[in-house]
């Protein structure tokens, strides 16, 4: 076999690091391998480190930059030449050179002063590998023109941090979320939202976690409860000021948590809904019941989530009661028409990127109108027709959500939408059609998430 040789400087590629073109610097004196890093900032959980950082691989061209993250295989002291001792990252890649790859341990160090990004050190090279100090690119050339035309998409696939904002993080929908981006290889955090502090006014917005600030995310998965809903939407409006991607923004879920706001945008695209009646007066009760088509009607709180706060009123008398009620406790609330013709059921597809990635029928329990399966309604795989299909789209991207359970209720004039939930449960769908809905969505937001390769 002949011998693979290397001269003292030789240009490689790090491809697991999406580094198509490195020169690097071959010295036998030192045993460890160094490549240059900056912004540092280790990742993940105590049992699988990671740590991400970026690089300039071209010296004469810093602005180009590069972010790069691998797993932790070590962090050790390591002395420089200039008999500097430093704490470094240790991590394990491959080099690539003539058709050839390798694994190598590299350590990560701020070499932006040095006239190569990388050194090679001799525990980084194989023992059919012969290096000769006198002669330099014995191994075919590269070039930072590689870097020319980086493609749009993700360079290399990488492990994300990523933030669930719940306050309930062993429920079914949290820990189904957590389980799909783990099994992702991606880190993923559960946070409080009511424990959450926010800085501003500062170079870079902050936000603040039990005593201390939390670290960038990459993405954030909001889960927040109608109950905090103001709260929620302030704390995930300073994360999308950090850069995180949000999978819901904070505009479009207040939208969809003010049912009236939503009802009149949908109305305003054309999307079919209930009749609906909203006033302030009390001496409009009998008109408005009127207007959508008397009793039976709906009676619903702004605020109802689950079903609760909800009520059919069965007759006139009964309707204005509970809106004379209501209006008694200063609740702000609407009535809707009743669609007798559902008979107590209705179809929730639920929403990823524009797509309907599942639908279930919900069909309330007996005496109940009310399908919500947290009232002991049943749920069932059903197959909507692109009608059904069509509507839910429109109306979860006219709210601007990403990730919606968009409820529908078929009526004798057509699809009317009933709801727009932000913050839709995984459990009915998944259960019922027996799919991966949790893992379509870390799958999304990968495609989502700012690409690692950016020329800055």
């Amino acid at each position: 076999m002949q011998d693979f040789k290397l001269g003292w400087e030789e240009w490689l590629a790090l491809p697991q690091l999406g580094l198509r073109a490195i020169k690097a610097k071959v010295d036998t004196g030192a045993k460890t391998s160094a490549l240059h890093a900056s912004v540092i900032e280790p990742f993940g959980s105590h049992a699988k480190p990671q740590v991400r950082f970026l690089i300039q691989p071209n010296p004469e061209q810093p602005s180009y930059e590069i972010t790069c993250s691998a797993p932790v295989i070590d962090r050790r002291s390591v002395t420089s030449s200039n008999g500097e001792t430093e704490l470094r990252y240790v991590i394990e890649t491959q080099i690539e050179m003539a058709g050839r790859r390798w694994p190598v341990e590299v350590t990560l160090t701020n070499r932006e002063n040095m006239t190569y990004r990388m050194l090679l050190g001799r525990a980084g090279i194989a023992d059919d590998m012969i290096v000769d100090p006198n002669h330099s690119f014995l191994q075919p050339q590269l070039s930072y023109d590689l870097y020319k035309n980086v493609p749009t998409g993700p360079a290399i696939d990488r492990p994300l941090r990523i933030a669930l904002l719940t306050r309930e993080p062993t429920n079914y929908s949290s820990t189904r979320i957590m389980e799909a981006a783990q099994k992702r290889g991606h880190t993923i955090e559960a946070i409080n939202t009511l424990r959450c502090y926010l800085k501003m006014g500062g170079i870079d917005p902050e936000i603040h976690y039990d005593g201390a600030p939390l670290p960038r995310y990459d993405a954030v998965i909001p889960r927040i409860g109608a109950s905090t809903t103001a709260y929620g939407m302030a704390v995930l409006r300073q994360f999308a000021n950090t850069g995180a991607y949000c999978v819901n923004t904070a505009d479009a879920i207040g939208a969809s948590r003010d049912k009236l706001l939503a009802h009149q945008i949908l109305a305003g695209a054309n999307i079919g809904t209930p009749v609906t009646a909203f006033a302030h007066s009390p001496k409009d009760t009998k008109h408005l019941i009127e207007l959508v088509g008397g009793a039976p009607a709906v009676v619903k709180l702004l605020s109802s989530t689950q079903g609760r706060g909800v009520v059919l009123a069965e007759t006139r008398k009964a309707a204005e009661s509970l809106v004379d009620a209501f209006r008694g406790l200063d609740a702000n609330f609407l009535i809707q028409e009743f669609v007798k013709e559902a008979a107590g059921a209705d179809t929730r597809c639920l929403v990823i990127g524009n797509k309907v990635v599942g639908a279930i029928k919900r069909q309330a329990g007996d005496g109940e109108f009310r399908s919500n399966l947290h009232r002991g309604g049943t749920a069932s795989k059903v197959r909507i027709s692109k009608e059904l299909r069509d509507v839910a789209q429109r109306a979860s991207r006219t709210l601007g959500l990403s990730f919606a359970g968009v409820d529908i209720l078929e009526s004798s004039t057509g699809p009317k939408v009933l709801e727009v939930n932000s913050s839709p449960g995984l459990e009915g769908i998944e259960k019922a059609t027996r799919k991966d809905i949790a893992d379509m969505l870390i799958a999304y937001v990968e495609t989502r998430v700012r690409p690692l390769a950016r020329n800055r």
